[in-house]
């Protein structure tokens, strides 16, 4: 299994190089984007500022939040109970934040999963918002394996999976009209 080999040793090269970041600039910003995303209240946050933003901001709103749900439910509740995953060695980590990790299964990035879903079901409905979204929602990746929280391949799965849930939200309703006709 040579492609697990190289997944593992791309991880492994991938994660030493993102945490030894030591800019005062990413240190501070990642950990404060993070912790404002931390139980999705940086997404709520912002469905509520776009749901001020008229019918196409609510709209907007409601898509993002429904993708979020559906990301978060696919991400925490099936694969990471399918896929129990340890967190990276602590010693692929060159500083003191490696120490706050959650306990839960790596595989995949919730967070990824919540950020990239709701950006990209806002990007569906208001494009200029969606890419407003989409910074914090790549902060968030970059911190997860920047504190050692996940592997670079556990952010990439929770990017699919938020790309995935924002497709079938805005999807649902013409695959809910087909099947009621």
């Amino acid at each position: 299994m040579r492609v697990l080999a190289d997944l593992r040793e791309g991880d492994h090269r991938l994660t030493r190089w993102v945490a030894s970041w030591q800019s005062t600039c990413v240190r501070r910003a990642l950990p404060a984007v993070e912790e404002t995303a931390e139980h999705t209240k940086l997404w709520w946050g912002a469905a509520v500022a776009l749901s001020t933003a008229g019918w196409r901001g609510r709209r907007a709103a409601a898509a993002g939040v429904a993708s979020m749900a559906v990301a978060e439910l696919a991400s925490n509740c099936v694969l990471k109970q399918v896929w129990n995953r340890r967190r990276p060695p602590k010693e692929w980590i060159s500083h003191e934040e490696v120490h706050h990790r959650p306990d839960s299964s790596s595989f995949p990035s919730g967070h990824t999963a919540a950020g990239v879903a709701f950006s990209a079901a806002v990007a569906g409905v208001w494009p200029w918002a969606g890419a407003v979204c989409a910074v914090p929602a790549v902060m968030v990746a970059t911190e997860r394996v920047h504190t050692g929280a996940h592997y670079p391949s556990d952010v990439a799965v929770g990017t699919v999976v938020g790309l995935a849930a924002a497709a079938l939200v805005h999807r649902a309703p013409r695959l809910t009209a087909r099947m009621l006709l």
